[in-house]
């Protein structure tokens, strides 16, 4: 099983940070979370952090565990288990290190990308307000 982690990013307007992928990768220019694969010996919020400065190019500051999800596609030979985490970020302005480009979009937008398969779940509770990422990070 590989794990994954990936950030829900709320800005205080309420929009969350999502980034499209590139178009060489796999799954090109789909929409998802920033993140990635936890390495050997990582704990997932190392592996957040990481993740967010080689993507973005930004500091974690604090996160949350929001949910965690299995996944198979079937093009990839590994179940993934996925981490989602409400995280905050030190800095205002981030730059899409990795990604096609970024958007700040509200949390009702998100049904109008086309993401990732294994983030429909997340997306449908938090494009309900079910879930509110900066409401855990308060509890924290």
């Amino acid at each position: 099983m590989l794990h994954v982690v990936a950030a829900i990013i709320e800005r205080s307007d309420r929009r969350l940070l999502i980034g499209q992928r590139r178009k060489h990768d796999t799954s090109p220019l789909k929409w998802e979370f920033p993140g990635g694969k936890v390495r050997s010996g990582e704990s997932f919020e190392q592996a957040l952090a990481r993740e967010l400065r080689e993507e973005l190019g930004a500091t974690l500051v604090k996160s949350a565990e929001i949910a965690s999800i299995r996944h198979q596609y079937a093009n990839f030979p590994e179940e993934l288990e996925i981490h989602f985490f409400a995280a905050q970020l030190r800095e205002a302005d981030v730059s899409p290190r990795t990604f096609e480009q970024i958007a700040w979009v509200l949390p009702r937008e998100l049904g109008d990308y086309d993401f990732l398969a294994a983030n429909r779940k997340l997306i449908a509770l938090l494009a309900t307000g079910k879930i509110k990422p900066n409401e855990l990070l308060a509890e924290e």
